[in-house]
């Protein structure tokens, strides 16, 4: 199974303006979760931080006013997660699992010996809005992800780092992957 990964590629967005296209691999469930937060964002967080901007606004000089440039800036931030959000939706690539319940693929938890530090570890192989390193869920677009994607159990993968570094791994188990994971803040 081979997996592509979109760099610095560009088209024109609304308004004619260009943009990067972020090339992300992500569900439909990854898809609705940001439409979710995106109208959640507009209906619910904007009227709060806009009522903070007012309220804050209302107490004097704005010159040295640390509250109005705090609810500002909070405003802003929303406004901005908004923004990458919709661009997320806009420039993705919808993908589902497609490999056999034995293979590593979209949503399974696989264990692995790494043979250099002669140890077992397990990742779970998730989009890249939802990979968190803490919890060993790792990208399908990570030098790990597409070194593994369509192989089976007791197979042995070399994973190609860069250029000059690349370690092989072996695959112990696979098992499906069903955790309800929430999107990353970035």
């Amino acid at each position: 199974m081979e997996v592509q990964l979109h760099c610095d590629l560009r088209r024109q967005g609304k308004g004619g303006r260009m943009e990067i296209i972020m090339g992300h691999k992500l569900t439909q469930q990854d898809i609705d979760k940001m439409t979710e937060e995106i109208e959640y964002r507009k209906v619910v967080v904007r009227k709060e931080l806009l009522e903070h901007v007012k309220e804050a606004r209302a107490h004097g000089d704005l010159s040295e006013n640390f509250e109005y440039h705090a609810a500002k800036k909070e405003k802003n931030r929303n406004e901005s997660r908004i923004r990458y959000l919709e661009r997320m939706i806009r420039t993705s690539e919808i993908v589902s699992d497609q490999t056999d319940e034995d293979q590593v693929g979209l949503n399974k938890t696989v264990t692995l010996y790494f043979e250099e530090e002669g140890e077992e570890e397990e990742f779970s192989f998730v989009t890249t809005v939802l990979t968190d390193s803490t919890k060993n869920h790792i990208s399908i677009e990570s030098p790990l992800g597409v070194a593994l994607m369509g192989h089976r159990i007791g197979e042995r993968v070399y994973v190609n780092v860069n250029a000059q570094y690349g370690y092989y791994v072996e695959i112990r188990a696979i098992r499906s992957f069903e955790e309800d994971v929430p999107l990353n803040a970035y």
